[in-house]
């Protein structure tokens, strides 16, 4: 898991040259709990947009937050469940692991709450995608950016529009 490392200035997400986004969902709400020393990037509720990529879950911050992004790499989560309560929205809850040089340490269970709907589509997409992950094969729906210099691509919720409304 890394803090801060998957954003851009402009605000857009980084994925490595070797990932694609399989799936995004704005307004979605990210809330940890269960940690020793709470960094205050970790504090309180977090709002913005959820990426899925064949790798990871990345959560992006809307507007500025200590914590802009959140990055969970499905070798570091456990415990995930999908969760429909009676009332109030759907969310997705697990644990997640720091990574060494992730700029945080220890554990913490988090739940990703999906005030304007998708947390079971991209639930069961995480659970497909992390399955075939394990095993080493590729998702379906994967596909290539442009490069930057870096090594890394941008990603922006604009690009992601623009690409799907060319591409079908």
């Amino acid at each position: 898991m890394a803090l801060n490392k998957n954003h851009s200035e402009a605000g857009g997400v980084i994925v490595n040259n070797t990932e694609s986004i399989l799936m995004t969902y704005d307004h979605v709400e990210l809330t940890f709990n269960d940690m020793k020393n709470v960094p205050e990037a970790f504090k309180g509720t977090k709002k913005g947009s959820v990426y899925l990529t064949p790798y990871r879950v990345i959560f992006l911050s809307k507007g500025r937050d200590a914590m802009q992004s959140f990055m969970m790499p499905f070798y570091l989560m456990k415990d995930c469940e999908i969760k429909q309560p009676v009332f109030g929205a759907n969310y997705i809850k697990g644990t997640v692991k720091a990574e060494a040089g992730g700029g945080w340490e220890g554990s913490a269970a988090y739940k990703l709450t999906f005030t304007a709907g998708g947390a079971i589509e991209f639930g069961q997409r995480m659970l497909q995608v992390a399955a075939q992950a394990s095993r080493g094969e590729a998702p379906p729906g994967a596909y290539g950016y442009s490069y930057l210099p870096s090594g890394a691509c941008s990603f922006s919720r604009s690009d992601y529009k623009t690409l799907i409304r060319n591409w079908c």
